[in-house]
């Protein structure tokens, strides 16, 4: 398995790295003699939180990936890998029959907004005036809206592929939503979680551009 590395906020580590590839080695039993890409991120976080990341990409397009934040760097992998490996044993049947279905690929790109600036919070109550000013109050001048602050942006690939395969993939990833563009209907679409444990689908209609 080809594994490139990257440390955040720590000292690249060989034995962090050894350490990884070993742990990794293991999911190979599930797609012997084919190639495959791994990507491994490990960083120590401002809580002195270790984590660990890996994405992999498997010659067919599907991509695994888990992240794992302990305060051990040797235990965030092992578990990170751990839930990797137990997705692939879910999943294997629907990751061996998928087909890549072709066509171009976009890229799109996500923003994570500040919370804090998006939610100011109640407002206070005015003060309680005496009749005799009231008549003369003027109404409170408007707080201005906070900005708008952005803070992570991400951008990934969308590729062609049914709504079942992107139901898997989306788990795959561990995420909460996924968007691809539908082999059938060409257009733009998300799945995602529902609260209820079942799966939405949105048709957005629209098609990437150039189609």
């Amino acid at each position: 398995m080809q594994l490139s590395t990257t440390f955040r906020h720590m000292d690249a580590s060989q034995a962090v790295r050894e350490c990884a590839e070993e742990r990794l080695n293991r999911i190979r039993k599930y797609f012997q003699g084919e190639p495959l890409s791994a990507h491994a991120v490990f960083a120590v976080e401002r809580n002195h939180q270790h984590m660990a990341e890996f994405s992999i990409q498997l010659p067919n397009g599907i991509v695994l990936q888990a992240r794992e934040t302990t305060e051990d760097m040797y235990s965030s992998i092992d578990l990170a890998a751990s839930r990797i490996e137990r997705q692939v044993r879910k999943w294997k049947d629907k990751i061996r029959d998928h087909k890549p279905h072709g066509g171009p690929s976009y890229s799109i790109r996500q923003s994570v907004l500040d919370s804090e600036a998006l939610d100011p919070g109640p407002t206070a109550p005015a003060p309680e005036l005496h009749p005799e000013n009231a008549a003369r109050r003027t109404a409170p001048a408007r707080p201005e809206a906070p900005a708008i602050r952005v803070v992570k942006e991400q951008t990934f690939t969308i590729r062609a592929m049914r709504v079942e395969d992107a139901v898997m993939q989306m788990n795959l990833v561990e995420n909460d939503f996924f968007v691809f563009t539908d082999v059938d209907s060409h257009g733009v679409s998300v799945v995602y979680r529902r609260k209820d444990g079942n799966y939405g689908l949105i048709e957005t209609g629209g098609r990437m551009p150039n189609e």
